[in-house]
């Protein structure tokens, strides 16, 4: 298989025959991308909290 350079794309369409991509647009990528995003918000607001509620003086 010969790879192909500079023709990289990070979203791609349904109907488009490119292989060089990092996403596809669909509904299983934009439900994957927010459960990752909203766990990291928690996690981050979790971080935060544990040094607000925990005294290190």
């Amino acid at each position: 298989m010969k790879k192909e350079k500079g023709n990289f794309e990070f979203v791609k369409d349904n109907d488009d025959k490119k292989r060089n991509y990092l996403f596809q647009k669909d509904s299983i990528t934009k439900t994957g991308t927010i459960i990752v995003v909203a766990f990291l918000v928690i996690l981050i607001i979790a971080v935060i909290l544990s040094g607000v509620f925990t005294d290190f003086t």
